[in-house]
């Protein structure tokens, strides 16, 4: 982090019914000689912030991508939705035509926003693109959702919407 820089922290809160709440979040920072740094892990998202979702739809796909403009590892990801979120999957498209599933989430749980982490990481050439599709239902079979009569566009609320596939890479070597 350079001398000058400022940290944001974007906090998503949700009433509750208190008024007099208290906000327990902190980040934790350690300083290092930039000789001693080993590696530099850098973030990628691919996100689309202009999707509409119909009333009642169960099954409503939004896609998202994100290109790699220089040889990375990946070495994990976060899908990020909220309470219509369904299924997210990750694929790589390598620019010899091939492709991979990197993470299929079949039964995304907003109450479970996890970090999945590879075990080794994916090398991604340049020229690869990430493709995200998140499927979102806005049925009234779905329990978690708060009006499947509505339309539902992005929003940092929890009775809106997200769609961001988060990952983490470093460079290739």
């Amino acid at each position: 982090v350079k001398a000058g820089s400022k940290l944001i922290f974007e906090m998503h809160y949700t009433p509750n019914g208190e008024e007099d709440q208290t906000d327990l979040s902190y980040a934790g920072l350690c300083f290092l000689d930039k000789s001693e740094v080993k590696t530099e892990v850098s973030g990628m998202i691919a996100a689309n912030p202009r999707f509409k979702i119909p009333a009642g739809e169960s099954d409503h796909d939004v896609y998202a991508i994100a290109p790699v403009t220089s040889d990375q590892l990946l070495l994990n990801m976060t899908p990020h939705m909220h309470l219509r979120g369904k299924s997210f999957r990750y694929t790589a498209r390598y620019p010899d035509g091939s492709q991979k599933i990197l993470l299929d989430v079949p039964r995304y749980d907003f109450n479970f926003q996890l970090k999945y982490c590879l075990d080794e990481p994916v090398k991604l050439p340049r020229g690869t693109v990430i493709e995200c599709v998140a499927i979102y239902d806005n049925s009234e079979e779905n329990l978690s959702n708060p009006n499947p009569n509505i339309y539902v566009r992005w929003g940092d609320q929890s009775f809106e919407e997200m769609m961001i596939g988060f990952m983490e890479t470093i460079p290739a070597r």
